[in-house]
């Protein structure tokens, strides 16, 4: 049988305690570290971003103007030349404002042709009452009710 020796747990404990106390030191002289050197290369950094903003400017507002100017318009044509052969067909359904403008004017000329058909029913009645010669006959004066001109009601025996 093989027999694996087990180190006792103190000093796996021990062990492991080291390994802590180790990494703690290292984390505070890396911040220490870091601190006098962010105290010495501080006021250079700042002079450097200064610069680094102040040549980037200009050159960000001239890239500004040409995407305004230059590509834009030219995406733009793009994208709607694009949209025109992407987009499917249209159905060629039967128009209908042709069809209901011609139902208009029928409609129109039948209202013309009853006005005018009640205005010469009324011409007639009007101009039959009085006669041609002005005296009226029991036939010309009876209406259609079966009154004479005198309001008088008479029976057909």
């Amino acid at each position: 049988m093989i027999r694996i020796r087990r180190k006792p747990q103190e000093e796996v404990l021990t062990r492991l305690g080291r390994a802590q106390e180790a990494a703690r030191h290292g984390a505070e002289v890396c911040r220490q570290s870091a601190s006098a050197a962010a105290e010495r290369i501080g006021p250079v950094a700042t002079e450097r971003v200064l610069a680094a903003r102040g040549w980037g400017a200009p050159r960000l507002r001239q890239a500004a103007g040409y995407v305004e100017t230059g590509l834009a318009p030219r995406v733009s044509t793009f994208l709607s030349d694009v949209a025109h052969r992407v987009e499917p067909p249209k159905a060629n359904r039967p128009r209908r404002a042709p069809l209901m403008a011609m139902m208009g004017a029928v409609a129109a000329l039948g209202v013309a042709g009853v006005v005018m058909t009640r205005r010469s029913a009324m011409r007639d009645i009007a101009g039959d009452s009085g006669g041609r010669d002005g005296s009226a006959t029991s036939a010309d004066s009876m209406t259609v009710s079966g009154t004479d001109a005198d309001g008088q009601v008479h029976s057909p025996h």
